[in-house]
């Protein structure tokens, strides 16, 4: 095929392919939304340059917090998802817990529709039950029926047994996933950190590791029982990465995940007061983020995602213990990744790809995403430059909010350009519309 037969398409050239099937270098043309050559020498309408990058199929984040609709003044779907298109994301699963709660069809499509006019492909969750609340189980068929695959409380964990069982049934006939936010409420009420050492210096209410743990270990027996697909969420002790480890090796239909502030962050950092380091699960030990790295070299926590969750100044200026938690982490995850794990020794480059990637992908079954660089696939691209170092600085990015636990903090690989369904969002690490 000759050049003239794709008008308007895009060469991404001279970068390293870093795919599912291996490493290779070489260019990929894109038109019409589709990878239509790879290949060396390749020409287009427009050239990206990706000299010294790696192409990787996009990011896709499996835990961003939106906000919209409800609590748009700390991001909207439009923000958010600019963040995510200039950390490489090329889609984003929204979390639930909004107001109102994602818990219905009608909410599911207002924010699919909203979705459409963002840069990148924004998909959503759906809540277990209705309003979060843990009481009742949300009409997930309805939602389901609108391409829901992931049904979460996140922001709480479904704290009745009976009621996890029976959303497990549920879901084990609907074909879909169960996200879990393991957190014991009456072992974490009224705690703002992690319970330890620096919790008893400052004063303030530790939640312990078991109140993760008790609820991962539910819930891995519940998956037993009934055979349906649980992931984990943002894990972040070891004595949940060593359970997943075996219920994994006994053969459960289990996935987890992790957080960049669970393997590069320690509850040390809470020592000035500073609610930016507020986050739920809380920041824990030195050990425990040594067990969450090896748990991603391994292969037993299986993805990486940011639990991006936005606040606006004036709520994490607020004392410790009275400020919201979380973290920003859209625009910062792979170069963490890169640092904390690439050069720390633990992974290669493809390794945290595949966690940042086409793992991902396969958990939230988003079939366009994470696919092979290759002829008749969706074209969906990172082009990351491993070699770039930068300092993170207290903007937030493209975020409405600032709560960076990051700043000051060097790290490596920088976002070049994403391609999202063909088009380039990302030139230049510049976001384009």
């Amino acid at each position: 095929m000759t050049e003239s037969q794709f008008p308007d398409s895009i060469v991404i050239k001279g970068g390293k392919l870093v795919d599912a099937g291996g490493e290779r270098s070489g260019d990929v043309r894109i038109s019409g939304g589709q990878i239509v050559a790879v290949g060396e020498d390749l020409d287009a309408d427009r050239v990206l340059d990706a000299g010294g990058c790696l192409v990787s199929p996009g990011l896709v984040d499996l835990h961003t917090h939106l906000r919209e609709p409800g609590s748009e003044e700390a991001e909207t779907i439009e923000t958010g998802a600019r963040a995510a298109a200039l950390g490489g994301y090329t889609a984003v699963l929204a979390m639930p817990n909004t107001k109102p709660a994602i818990d219905s069809a009608s909410v599911v499509k207002d924010v699919l529709e909203l979705g459409r006019a963002a840069l990148i492909d924004v998909q959503t969750s759906g809540a277990i039950t209705v309003g979060r609340n843990g009481e009742q189980l949300a009409p997930m068929a309805e939602m389901a029926d609108l391409g829901v695959h992931v049904f979460t409380d996140d922001g709480s964990g479904v704290q009745s047994d009976a009621l996890m069982r029976r959303a497990m049934e549920y879901a084990t006939g609907l074909g879909v996933t169960l996200a879990q936010h393991c957190e014991v409420t009456a072992l974490s009420a009224g705690t703002a950190m992690n319970e330890g050492e620096w919790s008893t210096k400052l004063g303030l209410g530790g939640q312990p590791a078991e109140a993760e743990e008790l609820m991962v270990m539910r819930d891995i027996a519940l998956a037993r029982l009934t055979g349906a697909r649980v992931h984990f969420l943002h894990m972040s002790t070891a004595g949940s990465v060593d359970m997943i480890a075996a219920a994994k090796a006994s053969g459960l239909p289990i996935t987890a995940e992790a957080a960049p502030h669970h393997f590069t962050l320690t509850d040390a950092c809470c020592a000035t007061y500073d609610a930016t380091f507020k986050v739920h699960p809380p920041l824990r030990t030195s050990s425990d983020v040594d067990a969450v790295k090896a748990g991603l070299a391994s292969g037993t926590l299986d993805a990486i995602a940011t639990d991006h969750a936005p606040h606006t100044p004036e709520s994490k200026e607020l004392p410790f213990d009275e400020a919201p938690p979380g973290m920003l982490g859209l625009e910062y995850a792979l170069a963490l990744a890169f640092t904390e794990l690439v050069d720390g020794g633990a992974m290669t480059d493809a390794d945290v790809l595949a966690r940042l990637s086409w793992q991902p992908a396969a958990i939230a079954s988003m079939a366009e995403q994470g696919r092979p660089i290759a002829v008749g696939e969706a074209a969906n691209l990172c082009i990351v430059d491993p070699s770039v170092t930068w300092i993170i600085d207290d903007s937030g990015g493209a975020s409405r909010s600032r709560n960076v636990p990051y700043v000051g903090r060097a790290v490596r690989g920088k976002v070049r350009h994403t391609v999202c369904a063909g088009e380039a969002v990302v030139i230049d690490g510049e976001a384009q519309g």
